[in-house]
């Protein structure tokens, strides 16, 4: 199988006042199309970082990255925003939704950068996706007006709107509780099976072993690269079911 997304050993080193940090250290990584792969490891980890550089946020400061057959490391900040508003959904802890646009207008957001979509077109495939995490009742009102885990639908539905390719989660359950944070969670399970391919940054033992990849990091490194047993074992007795 073909990689979506491949880095070959990528590094991302920042200088403060003189002081070297390198907070990427020769990263080597795959992530195939339809894999749902979360990311762990401890505070000042490298985690977010990592997710940075997979979101084209940043730029490494050494080694190449590829994302569907483009090779980013080659490319300028246009081409890579560009690429980022098409082919990237991004997922963030603390929502990051706009207070005074509808939760439509939210969803419609990303898909008011793309040329050529005329408004009726973009207002409905915000709708459709608002539906999908069901969150059509809810159109009209403000963020505002919504609980956290509902904040943390739209958002998923904002990330989804542009068909992305890859969505990038960063500790999206961190501002919720366990009732939201099990919801959300379930709505990642649920794209995951429906062919979507995800990579989410948590803190959270618990959540990482609800994807079907765990990555581990430590120190900038990646330390461990598992496949979820369970998942994988719940997917083969679907297929066996499937097929008899």
């Amino acid at each position: 199988m073909k990689a979506l997304l491949k880095l070959n050993d990528v590094s991302k080193t920042f200088l403060t006042e003189d002081i070297e940090t390198k907070a990427i250290n020769d990263i080597s990584l795959e992530i195939n199309k339809g894999e749902y792969v979360a990311l762990s490891g401890q505070s000042g980890c490298g985690k977010s970082t990592l997710l940075s550089l997979l979101g084209l946020l940043d730029s490494p400061t050494a080694g190449q990255y590829w994302l569907a057959d483009n090779d980013i490391s080659s490319l300028s900040r246009n081409q890579r925003a560009e690429i980022r508003s098409k082919e990237i959904g991004f997922v963030f802890q603390s929502f990051n939704l706009i207070s005074d646009l509808t939760v439509l207008e939210n969803v419609m957001l990303p898909l008011t950068y793309q040329s050529g979509l005329s408004k009726a077109v973009i207002e409905n495939r915000a709708k459709v996706v608002l539906e999908k995490v069901e969150m059509g009742h809810r159109k009209n009102h403000f963020p505002s007006q919504l609980s956290g885990g509902q904040q943390q639908r739209v958002a998923v539905a904002r990330a989804l709107v542009n068909e992305p390719k890859i969505i990038l989660a960063d500790e999206p359950t961190g501002n919720l509780d366990s009732k939201n944070a099990e919801s959300v969670l379930q709505l990642f399970e649920q794209l995951h099976r429906e062919g979507a391919t995800i990579c989410m940054v948590t803190h959270d033992p618990a959540s990482a072993k609800r994807a079907s990849r765990c990555l581990e990091m430590f120190d900038g490194r990646l330390i461990k690269d598992s496949i979820n047993s369970t998942i994988k074992n719940n997917a083969v007795s679907t297929l066996e079911v499937a097929a008899g």
